[in-house]
């Protein structure tokens, strides 16, 4: 079985290593990854510790499918208490590493405590060390990963690891693996720099066990067909992400100039068209795509930023290329900022990977400052003579260099919107749901989404559920309760596996997801039997986030959403209807009417009250 049936625990604070057994019955109700990962930290920690503090945990976790030959088989979850949103952070990212850790033999690493002094840890299969950071701490994710390599003199291994702005406390500072993927939201990064942890280098060698291998194999042999065949696998193979631009400034909900607008004037500067244009220096922005371990889909980027851009004009350690845009990063520099130059943008996107900060985050609370720099609360003297001002390319480029080293500035926007406007008086300018940053789909126009932004358990995110289909054929809130919540729970269950969501909008359903866990696993897993373990991963993180002090008030959407029209569009005068939403969602949930799992809704799943 795909399961290694161990987990690696590391005490900082007393400099101890151990491993323990899986739990197994944990394991068989929540599958792995982001729902076992869950029922740890739910058994493990007071969901009242301050995200900051030694006791909190930090959980790098795998699925049971990470590291196998199933289709994007790369995939591994950073499971903690958020600094930025104070409830649950579970945070995706692919590459390699996820499959190293699991190979090296274990399927989850708890990290517990404070280390007095920085460190990295090493695990290579059973030999596990606490090393000193000291040469390292105070560098850049880029140099971390290359001086671990060349420390242990194996360049094969495989690096997760902080920069400055982990190091720095900046709220939604990211952990980064293979230099340019990331375990992007919500702050996990700046609880691994909270407890002095530089860096994890792992490399393993025991490879995985599947139940029935012959029967695996023949749906690993399916799924692949069913991805080289589907075009919009192609499309994310050959456009990535970005082909969303487009699509979302057609229909009207590309939020623009920190939600004030749907549409952005310069949309066609910062989209896949604009990648693949020739610059002044006779390279494409786009350099090509990029696969995670085990994936034939490949939407990563790979960028080049035009040497005579005044970004890297006098730079030239940014004349290579490295890790490129996606929607919603471009999304989150651009059209939310107003700004058109895809290079800044780029340079940006560089800045989020060598320093380790989300690019959603940074590009919505760069908005609201932008927001309010216009409005005369923010001032020059506060930005250090900086034009915070909408579409002003070089504001971009400074302040995400300034946030990603902790430095002036950017240490107020290292806040996160809601803290930044909270301390500025303007707490209504921060467009966030439980102090997360938006993704780039408006509330209006997708009314489904909102309710998912406002529903979701780790603050507003659009990867929590799938309604696009429902939102874009009826702009309306009737009947999105039932979908919504049906897609949360299939969600929750795929994150779990080990595998990348983009199979979904790749050709691939929960009855492959189910097939390819009945070959790996043993026991009977069956559709049915994963969506009540997705369900039952909802419920649980609920559960902790109630007793983390969230209420039905904090499922809400920022009034700009909720009172003001979109100006354009196909959503042109509406607002969202959350209202009439979520008491439907709370129904479909089995929830009361304050958003609190019924004593029956918990019995049925197996979970505990209180």
């Amino acid at each position: 079985m795909s399961w290694q049936g161990k987990i690696l625990l590391v005490d900082l604070t007393a400099g101890r290593v151990r491993t323990e057994p899986l739990n197994m019955q944990w394991a068989e109700d929540y599958i792995g990854a982001r729902g076992l990962a869950t029922k740890y930290i739910a058994e493990m920690m007071d969901p009242t510790a301050d995200a900051l503090s030694p006791e909190n945990l930090l959980i790098f976790v795998t699925g049971p499918l990470t590291g196998t030959m199933a289709p994007t088989s790369g995939r591994y979850a950073v499971v903690t208490k958020s600094p930025l949103t104070g409830v649950l952070a579970c945070s995706n990212s692919g590459g390699k590493f996820g499959a190293e850790l699991k190979n090296a033999g274990y399927d989850m690493l708890i990290v517990t405590g404070k280390s007095s002094k920085p460190v990295y840890l090493t695990i290579f299969d059973e030999e596990v060390k606490i090393l000193s950071a000291g040469e390292i701490w105070g560098q850049t994710v880029w140099t971390t990963e290359a001086w671990i390599k060349a420390q242990h003199q194996d360049p094969q291994i495989k690096v997760a690891s902080i920069g400055e702005a982990g190091e720095q406390g900046v709220r939604y500072a990211s952990v980064i693996n293979d230099l340019h993927r990331a375990a992007g939201r919500s702050g996990v990064g700046a609880v691994m720099g909270a407890k002095n942890l530089k860096a994890i280098g792992a490399r393993g060698t025991k490879g995985t066990a599947i139940a029935d291998p012959e029967a695996f194999m023949g749906v690993v042999r399916k799924t692949h067909k069913i991805l080289a065949e589907n075009q919009s696998r192609k499309s994310l193979t050959d456009f990535g992400t970005m082909a969303s631009m487009d699509s979302m400034q057609a229909f009207g909900c590309l939020p623009t100039r920190n939600y004030e607008g749907v549409q952005f004037d310069g949309a066609s500067k910062v989209n896949s068209d604009a990648m693949f244009a020739v610059q002044e220096d006779g390279h494409r922005n786009f350099v090509s795509n990029k696969a995670c371990f085990g994936c034939t889909i490949a939407c990563g980027r790979i960028a080049h930023i035009d040497k005579n851009h005044f970004s890297v004009v006098n730079r030239k350690k940014y004349w290579v290329a490295s890790g490129g845009l996606e929607y919603e990063t471009a999304f989150s520099f651009g059209p939310m900022n107003g700004i058109d130059d895809i290079n800044a943008l780029t340079f940006a996107g560089y800045m989020a990977n060598e320093h380790g900060f989300d690019t959603v985050s940074f590009g919505g609370t760069l908005a609201a400052a932008m927001e309010l720099y216009e409005s005369g609360v923010i001032t020059k003297e506060d930005t250090e003579g900086v034009e915070l001002t909408f579409g002003n390319a070089e504001a971009l480029v400074i302040m995400a260099e300034k946030t990603g080293k902790g430095e002036g500035f950017g240490k107020i926007l290292g806040l996160g919107s809601r803290l930044m406007c909270e301390k500025f008086g303007h707490p209504d300018v921060a467009m966030h749901v439980k102090g997360q940053e938006f993704a780039g789909f408006d509330a209006r126009a997708l009314q489904g989404m909102g309710l998912g932004y406002a529903t979701s358990n780790r603050g507003a995110c659009h990867l929590r559920h799938a309604v696009f289909s429902e939102d874009m054929s009826e702009i309306s809130g009737n009947g999105k309760a039932r979908p919504v919540k049906e897609s949360q729970d299939r969600i929750a269950a795929m994150d779990s596996s080990g595998l990348c969501l983009f199979l979904v909008d790749s050709g691939m359903e929960i009855e492959h997801f189910a097939e390819l866990l009945d070959s790996d696993l043993e026991g009977n897993w069956t559709v049915e039997r994963l969506i009540e373990s997705g369900e039952r991963t909802w419920n649980l993180e609920r559960l902790y986030n109630m007793r983390a002090g969230i209420t039905a008030a904090d499922d809400c959407l920022p009034g700009r959403l909720m009172n003001v029209p979109a100006p354009s569009g196909a959503a042109k005068g509406k607002v969202s209807e959350l209202d009439m939403m979520l008491p439907e969602y709370y129904q479909e949930r089995g929830w009361t009417e304050d958003g609190i799992p019924t004593s029956a809704t918990l019995q049925r799943l197996g979970l505990e009250a209180g």
